[in-house]
């Protein structure tokens, strides 16, 4: 897979320059069956240095996109930047920890694991942002005999939803407000943006607004919030329930129905809607009813159809696997906030902005560890390798949305989320982050290491 400039229309009647894998945006979508792992050779033909993270994904620390293990594209001499860390906070970045491949590498993606869907995207120190929100993101579907052997709606009618925001100048070009546009020089964003960059596009599977014809059928949709900041409340007008069969990390053990489903950045949920309760000829819409204006609609879907359906939605979906709480279990907190560090603000953990190659844990291979996580703003939470389940809100049971195994939470303002985590698959050093990734550019991430 090439990572590569490309001209596209995006907003009708204007191109829009992208950094897409293989020149698409979003990026090709991979499916793959469990313990069907592959390894995916990126090539960087783009003009800064990239790496490429398998969210999501149960995956070898070496292959796992750490920010600092860079390709660099053929003929760029590149220098990594040992002082300030997003220029928030005086921080160096020892040399040892910069590992620059020469215009190519191989990843290894064994995917021994449960069926899900996932996303994959850019990872590079100090500049995520602006380098995901020009195109590198894109799905890989991970499937299994478990989830085969379901009624679920399948096929055309098995739509995964890329959703993300963006914004354009006048003649089509993207919109981010970087410190230096070159992402060569000064990482980071303007003051004004330290909160996180929004956009007033919102983009399915990179087309605004867009509206799919489907049959009066159930339908299975993957949603993938790709945005670098914004939260979406999605709903169906003019109404009707979306029913999560899968979160972030697979199957729930049951279906659950919502009248609306909150989904903040990095987070997936899998619903099924039934669009036989709709009038053929009549449309629904996605929205989102947090936004306002042009960020209210997300995409409309036309019943074009009667057909026949030979889906459904089981009462069971997958092996229910509640975590216990072992006995002696570790406990840790992880407080995420803007803070004032070495006289500058930054987003920090535990008070200290990201500091490569120093662990704020190291928990065991197979262990199972509670990790609390507070936070002073909306921080949607994201652990590398490590699957978990949510526990609890501020002492009190989690949300219905908080179901099943996930690898994001969405981590509200002055809250408390306290998850069971299970280090399972490989051992190495990982991360922890915001993924608010203008927060993660600004230093909000965390080592771990299993040991």
């Amino acid at each position: 897979m090439t990572q590569r400039p490309a001209r596209v229309e995006i907003v009708p009647g204007t191109t829009t320059e992208i950094w897409g894998y293989d020149g698409t945006f979003p990026g090709p979508t991979f499916e793959t069956g469990r313990g069907q792992g592959f390894t995916l050779r990126v090539r960087n033909e783009l003009p800064v240095p990239t790496s490429t993270h398998l969210h999501g994904g149960v995956t070898p620390a070496s292959s796992d996109g750490y920010p600092t293990d860079l390709v660099v594209p053929s003929g760029l001499h590149f220098h990594p930047a040992t002082g300030a860390h997003a220029h928030h906070g005086a921080m160096t970045v020892a040399p040892s920890q910069w590992t620059l491949h020469p215009g190519v590498r191989d990843y290894t993606y064994p995917l021994d694991q449960r069926a899900a869907t996932l996303w994959y995207h850019d990872h590079r120190m100090d500049f995520t942002g602006p380098q995901v929100w020009r195109g590198l993101a894109g799905l890989l579907l991970v499937r299994d005999g478990e989830e085969e052997r379901l009624p679920l709606p399948h096929g055309e009618r098995d739509v995964p939803l890329l959703i993300c925001d963006r914004a354009f100048e006048e003649d089509g070009a993207f919109r981010y407000p970087s410190a230096d546009p070159t992402l060569l020089g000064a990482p980071g964003v303007t003051d004004a943006y330290m909160e996180g960059v929004e956009g007033d596009v919102v983009l399915v599977n990179g087309a605004p607004w867009p509206e799919l014809e489907v049959s009066a059928t159930r339908y299975r949709l993957r949603l993938v919030n790709a945005s670098n900041a914004r939260r979406y409340r999605l709903r169906l007008a003019p109404g009707g329930p979306l029913v999560q069969i899968g979160s972030d990390a697979g199957l729930l053990g049951r279906p659950r129905e919502h009248s609306s489903i909150t989904i903040s950045p990095a987070e997936r949920f899998d619903v099924i809607v039934d669009f036989s309760a709709y009038p053929v000829g009549s449309t629904v819409t996605l929205e989102n009813a947090l936004g306002d204006g042009a960020t209210r609609a997300v995409m409309r879907f036309r019943i074009a159809r009667k057909a026949r359906d030979d889906s459904a939605i089981p009462a069971r979906l997958a092996r229910a696997e509640p975590l216990t709480r072992p006995a002696g279990m570790v406990t840790r907190t992880f407080d995420f906030r803007r803070t004032d560090a070495d006289g500058a603000a930054a987003w920090t953990i535990n008070g200290a902005p990201f500091r490569p190659g120093v662990p704020l844990a190291e928990p065991r291979l197979g262990g199972v560890e509670m990790w609390r996580f507070v936070s002073d703003f909306h921080h949607p939470v994201h652990l590398h390798l490590a699957h978990f389940q949510v526990v609890a809100r501020n002492g009190r049971p989690p949300a219905a949305t908080d179901a099943g195994w996930k690898d994001t939470v969405d981590v509200r303002p002055y809250e408390v989320v306290d998850v069971l985590a299970r280090f399972t698959g490989h051992r190495g050093r990982y991360m922890m982050h915001c993924h608010n990734l203008e927060h993660e550019d600004m230093a909000m991430m965390a080592d771990f290491e299993v040991v």
